[in-house]
């Protein structure tokens, strides 16, 4: 099974890149967590990026903050898809993560998930390495099934609340 790259520009970044890891992990497919920025550590973003698919990655996850630029460098030196989670910054509220993340130039595509979307990277890079692998995608299958069965109780328990009001 390939393995999925975490990448976080700061260590900072954790509290939120945490629930991609949880997220990846509930599917039992093995991830790696970094840190390398892509204005303080280029060098080591992009050989990561460039040997990511011969050391058994199928999927690169890029987290990082206000310029946000890291998901884009990974892209750069990979053929793997890229996932950018923009990451709330204070200044901006995260809309600069997320203007930065999805304004990548023709070439070079970035899915981007919604700023500090953490779970929903997890999922996305699972169901992308899920198109080639069908035990992943019966797990995946079966886990909207079950979001689909939770929100159908929901709404039975919205409609004995309602009776009530």
């Amino acid at each position: 099974m390939k393995k999925v790259a975490i990448i976080m520009g700061s260590d900072s970044d954790l509290p939120v890149v945490r629930k991609a890891a949880e997220a990846i992990k509930q599917f039992g497919v093995p991830f790696e967590m970094h840190v390398f920025s892509a204005h303080r550590s280029p060098a080591e973003a992009a050989e990561f990026s460039e040997k990511a698919r011969e050391n058994g990655f199928g999927v690169l996850i890029g987290a990082a903050g206000m310029a946000a630029h890291l998901a884009g460098a990974l892209a750069a030196h990979t053929t793997l898809p890229v996932i950018a989670l923009p990451v709330k910054a204070k200044a901006l509220e995260g809309v600069d993560s997320l203007l930065s993340s999805v304004m990548m130039p023709p070439g070079v595509p970035v899915a981007t998930v919604g700023i500090d979307c953490a779970a929903n990277a997890g999922y996305l890079a699972v169901q992308i390495l899920a198109v080639s692998d069908d035990e992943l995608a019966k797990k995946f299958a079966d886990f909207k099934e079950e979001q689909h069965r939770k929100n159908l109780a929901a709404d039975a328990k919205m409609q004995e609340t309602a009776k009530e009001i």
